[in-house]
């Protein structure tokens, strides 16, 4: 995987990379977009608990692929407030630690998911190079 910052625009605003080059050879992973629902059902309080459960469900889906953080090509994300983006960026950033390509990645306000006590939704694109 190659990160894409071209000196010629404005560096990236945190830990993203304004693009992702792989290889064609691969097995494509995509995530429906995942809320922050626990296991058990339960929805944690607060956006950043939800924003880390969003991607603690993405990561298990990953896992059951054979992948990890690493293989993340995109993330795109959504949240119901513009308040909601410091725990956003934050479960974000906790998520891609440790990550040497940083993958791209997108993240929208929207007036709602489903139901009004959803606040953050994540989906995510990875790939297993062969």
């Amino acid at each position: 995987m190659q990160a894409l910052n071209p000196r010629l625009i404005a560096a990236p605003f945190g830990r993203y990379s304004h693009g992702v080059a792989v290889p064609v050879s691969g097995r494509l992973v995509l995530t429906s977009g995942q809320l922050g629902v626990r296991p058990d059902g339960s929805l944690p309080e607060g956006a950043l608990d939800q924003a880390r459960q969003c991607f603690a469900n993405c990561a298990a889906i990953l896992a059951e692929a054979g992948l990890g953080p690493g293989h993340v090509l995109r993330v795109n994300g959504f949240v119901t407030e513009r308040a909601h983006f410091p725990d956003y960026m934050a479960a974000r950033d906790e998520f891609l630690a440790g990550v040497a390509v940083l993958p791209a990645s997108t993240l929208v306000i929207v007036s709602g998911f489903t139901q009004p006590e959803f606040l953050v939704e994540v989906e995510l694109t990875a790939m297993e190079n062969t």
